[in-house]
């Protein structure tokens, strides 16, 4: 999308099964799992750049050996420098000791990294915190191995506040309020309690202390404690954790909003956030993948049996629909598709726009990843034009010369490159006093294409906030001089928060919404407005499950195209000399191109949770004040 917005996470999971020296004698190399975890980290690069971190646990350690490593980085690119700092560390003790190279017994003794568990993560910072400490994998340490736990997920949790609240009144002083530590400590808890529980029954065997560790570590119920700690979980995730033992989970929730997909053979299992990177990394048919469902854990115990387990009651499948339309790598066979699809179905509205002209028309599209869906939009305008020319040869069938004929066949869609990104420009790590004018330089373009009759199309995988097209992209595309410039999002109309994982917090930011206020304003109805916020503060001392979302009213008077017309007024600015149209892609045709993903809330403020509701009115109620809080 031309506006940048922060999202999503990404998580990676291997799971070695067999001993080291199987992986030394049939791949070369001891470190084969933490190569693997460096492919599915890089890979999935896309989905967070602002951190990363890498965790591992070795089995079969001795007491007084480092069996937990972690590494993190917030730098620049921060994967690269996480398995910077790995090497380093490797190639040191190689130094040391050149004639251990070869002895996988002591290098699994001495040798940090090396493990047969390992868990990574790439994030975003969500909230804009990107110090180190908000990077993930966390850590709740322990002297019991089975105690000792490690965390890290793609989620956000609408309700971190009542969790915070749980955890005090078990007796608990969390030194933070935030989503991840709470999860975490909750986790943390339960698990604490089941290994006190499983201790005095071990007791009651007769056995000593010793002797019950690694019976605890057999008994551990990880369906039992997940249970347990997410009772109460309202928000989307896939959540994933490693005990010092060697057990591991991904839970992933019950709306299955936050995406997640495994894999196991006889030597590994991997899990990870986006199926292509499986498929690539271990060179996988996309049947071998599976996807776990929502409500479900995958569970790897410390003996290798894995499972999937049912935590929690499933709701109405919401799959994020902007993993679909942008945030995931098209490489996914079913996004690729999906993607081009969504270019097709916007199409009808296209031709609408420039009344049938497609000799008269070019089309383009902007960022990059907007590509696939110019794709789908290139071949509905071939479709049309070739409809036009079966119709035209089959009225005049008998009259047509060859030459005529052969003419009207070269006919096609004017298809261009117009728009070329700066890669080296990045709006969104501009202070406010220089972005301006860094906005206005993001693009270069392609001149002596576009001539002044013609209408210049541009797709765009969704406008967000706008602000990119105003200050940049449309005074670009003016300089081109086309008579009407078309800017055609292939994702609706933005008009919600989102509360699941991507950074879309706060009304004011969304032009959709801002177009609405102005429609307001226009119709005389502004004391909408005042009533939406009375209705807001009215439900908040309500419980989660009775709150409903005040804020479609906002929209309610008017319909897509009104909203759509006003936000292209509002992009346009004096200087701007072609006229300037705005298209969305309609609800419905992004459930057709998406049929299985059906997670829409930021379109339609159906929130596929109770927390979302609550969400949504604080995020008004901070417009309404001038708070600019975030609503979670």
């Amino acid at each position: 999308m031309s506006d940048a917005i922060k999202h999503e996470c990404g998580i990676a999971m291997v799971r070695l099964l067999k001993p080291l020296q199987y992986y030394k004698d049939k791949y070369g190399t001891a470190f084969y799992g933490l190569n693997k975890m460096y492919l599915l980290m890089e890979k999935q690069h896309n989905r967070g750049q602002d951190g990363a971190g890498l965790a591992s646990i070795k089995f079969d350690v001795a007491p007084g050996t480092r069996y937990i490593s972690r590494v993190r980085s917030n730098e620049d690119q921060p994967i690269q420098d996480v398995f910077a700092q790995i090497n380093g560390r490797l190639n040191e003790l190689n130094e040391k000791h050149p004639d251990k190279i070869d002895d996988v017994e002591w290098q699994n003794d001495n040798a940090p990294y090396l493990g047969n568990l390992f868990l990574g993560h790439v994030r975003y910072g969500t909230f804009g915190k990107n110090s180190i400490e908000s990077v993930h994998p966390f850590l709740r340490q322990s002297n019991w191995m089975h105690k000792s736990l490690l965390v890290a997920g793609n989620f956000n949790m609408t309700n971190s506040k009542s969790l915070f609240n749980d955890l005090v009144e078990l007796g608990q002083h969390p030194k933070e309020i935030t989503d991840t530590v709470t999860v975490m400590e909750k986790i943390g808890h339960f698990i604490d309690d089941e290994v006190a529980k499983l201790y005095v029954k071990i007791k009651d065997e007769g056995l000593s202390k010793k002797e019950a560790s690694p019976i605890i570590e057999e008994r551990i119920n990880i369906k039992k404690i997940l249970k347990r700690s997410a009772k109460n979980w309202d928000g989307g995730y896939a959540m994933a954790g490693l005990l010092g033992h060697g057990d591991a989970f991904v839970l992933r929730d019950p709306a299955g909003i936050r995406p997640a997909f495994y894999y196991a053979d006889d030597e590994v299992v991997v899990v990870a956030s986006e199926r292509p990177v499986i498929q690539t990394v271990f060179n996988v048919a996309i049947s071998d993948v599976k996807e776990i469902e929502r409500g479900e854990a995958l569970i790897i115990k410390r003996n290798g049996k894995i499972t999937t387990d049912k935590i929690i009651e499933k709701l109405p499948q919401k799959s994020c629909s902007f993993e679909r339309i942008y945030f995931s790598r098209g490489s996914d066979s079913d996004i690729y598709t999906e993607r081009k699809n969504l270019g097709k179905l916007v199409f009808p509205q296209i031709l609408n726009k420039i009344n049938n002209d497609i000799k008269n028309t070019v089309f383009s599209y902007i960022p990059n990843t907007a590509e696939t869906s110019f794709y789908g939009m290139r071949e509905a305008a071939e479709d049309f034009l070739n409809q036009q020319k079966a119709e035209v040869i089959l009225k005049g069938q008998r009259s047509l010369s060859v030459e005529k004929v052969k003419e009207i066949l070269s006919e096609r869609p004017r298809i261009e490159k117009l728009a070329i990104k700066d890669a080296k420009l990045r709006t969104f790590i501009a202070d406010d006093n220089s972005r301006d004018d860094l906005v206005a330089h993001l693009y270069d373009v392609t001149y002596g294409i576009v001539k002044r009759t013609d209408n210049l199309v541009i797709i765009d995988d969704s406008i967000v906030r706008g602000t990119t097209l105003k200050q940049s992209i449309i005074k670009i595309l003016d300089r081109l001089n086309p008579k009407k410039i078309i800017i055609v999002s292939s994702a609706p109309q933005i008009r919600f928060p989102d509360c699941y994982g991507i950074d879309m917090a706060k009304l004011g930011d969304f032009i959709a919404f801002r177009a609405a206020l102005e429609l307001l304003k226009d119709t005389n109805q502004t004391k909408i407005i005042d009533e939406v916020y009375k209705n807001c503060k009215a439900q908040k001392q309500l419980e989660d499950t009775e709150i409903k979302n005040a804020v479609n009213a906002i929209y309610a008077p008017f319909t897509d195209a009104q909203i759509s017309g006003k936000i292209a007024e509002m992009l346009k600015t004096p200087e701007i000399n072609a006229k300037i149209e705005i298209i969305y892609q309609s609800v419905e045709n992004l459930h057709k191109a998406c049929p299985d993903h059906l997670g829409d809330w930021y379109f339609t403020g159906d929130y596929p949770t109770p927390g979302g509701n609550r969400v949504v009115n604080d995020a008004f109620i901070n417009f309404y004040e001038g708070s600019d809080a975030r609503a979670y």
